[in-house]
C-alpha cells in the first residue's frame, strides 16, 4: 500500500509499505481523509529530543487526526464493523495499568498514541492498523471531511468543558489555530460571549465570519471580564497572560503547548484564586463532538483551508506550500487523490 514515510528529519515520500495484518481485537480501516496539524509538522521536523521524549524513530508514519471505513477485522472483533464508516481514538492505553481501567487512558504511561507516540503507525496511508476498542462510529450526517475534525474537535469540547463555560458566560480564546477556532464554536454552542485574540489578521476575520462577539490583537484586547480563558497557542508567554486576564475565581484552560518552558506565577494564581487546568487529548470528547457535528451545533468546515493529495504532504509539513489560505488553519489530505 502507499505510505508517508518521513525517513529523516524534514525529509520524507510516498513509498510501498507492507500492508496492516489485524491480531485479536484490531480491525484495519480503509483511510478516507486525514488532517495535518502542527504536531505532524514539529515530528517531520525531527528535533531529536521531542522524538526521545515521544519514543520515536525512522522511519516515521504521521497522522492521528482521520476517519475512513473498516475493511478487516481481527479474531474476536463483531464482524458487523466490516464497511462501517469510523474514526477512532489517538490515546491507547495498555487496558492493564490504573490509569486504564479508571477511565484515563489517555495518561497511561505505557500508551501508544496513533501516529505520535511509541512508533505506532499513523493515518497518512492507505490502511490504518486500530483496536477496536478505539473506534467509533460515524453517522451519515458526518461528512468525510467532518470526520477528519472529530479528534481535534475532541481537544476542543475538552478544553471548553473543562472551563466550565455555559450559557451567559464570556470567553477569551488565545489563538486562532484550529484548536482556537474550534474551541470559540464550541464556546458558542453552549451559549456563551466569545471573544479570540491573535495575531493574524485574516484569521481574525474568520473568527468574526465564525460569529465569535470580538476578534482582537492583544494591544486592542479590551478590559472586560472574562470568565474563563482557554490558551490554544504555543507561546510560553500566554499562560501566565492567562492567569493576569481572567476574573478572579474563574478558570484558565491550557491546551495549547510552548516548545519552551512557559511559567506562571503561582502568587497570582493563589490570590485570584484561579483554577489552572491542562488538557492532553481528547479522547472524552470523541463522542460529544461527532454528536455536535452531525447535530449541526457546530459546523468547523469553515476552518479548512485545502484538500491535498498524499503526494503533496512533504511540501505542506515543510512550509514549501502554506498551510493556511484565508485564516482558515486546517489542511486535509484525501487518499482518493
Amino acid at each position: 500500500m502507499k505510505a508517508f514515510l518521513v525517513t529523516s528529519a524534514a525529509t520524507g515520500s510516498v513509498d510501498d509499505v507492507t500492508p496492516p495484518q489485524p491480531r485479536s481485537g484490531q480491525v484495519v480501516v480503509g483511510i478516507d481523509h486525514v488532517g495535518i496539524c502542527g504536531t505532524d509538522v514539529s515530528l517531520f521536523a525531527g528535533d531529536p529530543a521531542r522524538l526521545a521524549q515521544l519514543d520515536l524513530s525512522f522511519p516515521l508514519r504521521l497522522g492521528h487526526e482521520w476517519d475512513g471505513r473498516v475493511i478487516e477485522v481481527g479474531e474476536g472483533v463483531d464482524p458487523a464493523w466490516l464497511g462501517k464508516r469510523v474514526t477512532g481514538d489517538t490515546m491507547l492505553g495498555c487496558g492493564r495499568c490504573e490509569r486504564c481501567l479508571d477511565g484515563r487512558h489517555h495518561l497511561c504511561a505505557e500508551r501508544f498514541e496513533i501516529g505520535v507516540r511509541g512508533n505506532w503507525p499513523g493515518a497518512l496511508a492507505e490502511r490504518l492498523l486500530v483496536p477496536v476498542a478505539a473506534l467509533y462510529e460515524l453517522p451519515d450526517a458526518v461528512t468525510a471531511e467532518l470526520g477528519a475534525m472529530v479528534e481535534p474537535g475532541a481537544n476542543a469540547w475538552r478544553s471548553v468543558h473543562t472551563a466550565g463555560v455555559h450559557e451567559g458566560s464570556r470567553v477569551l480564546v488565545l489563538g486562532t489555530g484550529t484548536i482556537g477556532l474550534l474551541s470559540a464554536l464550541f464556546a458558542r454552542a453552549e451559549g456563551a460571549e466569545v471573544h479570540v485574540l491573535g495575531r493574524d489578521r485574516e484569521a481574525l476575520e474568520l473568527a468574526r465570519s465564525l460569529g465569535v462577539t470580538g476578534a482582537w490583537t492583544q494591544d486592542a484586547l479590551p478590559a472586560l471580564t472574562w470568565d474563563a480563558v482557554i490558551d490554544a497557542t504555543n507561546a510560553a508567554s500566554m499562560p501566565q497572560f492567562a492567569v493576569d486576564v481572567v476574573e478572579p475565581g474563574g478558570r484558565v484552560v491550557l491546551v495549547g503547548i510552548s516548545g519552551e518552558p512557559s511559567l506562571i506565577d503561582s502568587r497570582v494564581v493563589g490570590r485570584k484564586d484561579v483554577t489552572v487546568v491542562g488538557i492532553l487529548g481528547g479522547s472524552a470528547g470523541i463522542q460529544a463532538t461527532i454528536d455536535a457535528y452531525a447535530s449541526g451545533r457546530v459546523d468547523p468546515l469553515p476552518l479548512i483551508s485545502r484538500i491535498i493529495g498524499l503526494d503533496e504532504v512533504a511540501a505542506a509539513l515543510s512550509g514549501a506550500r502554506p498551510m493556511k489560505s484565508s485564516g482558515a488553519p486546517k489542511v486535509l489530505v484525501d487518499l482518493a487523490r
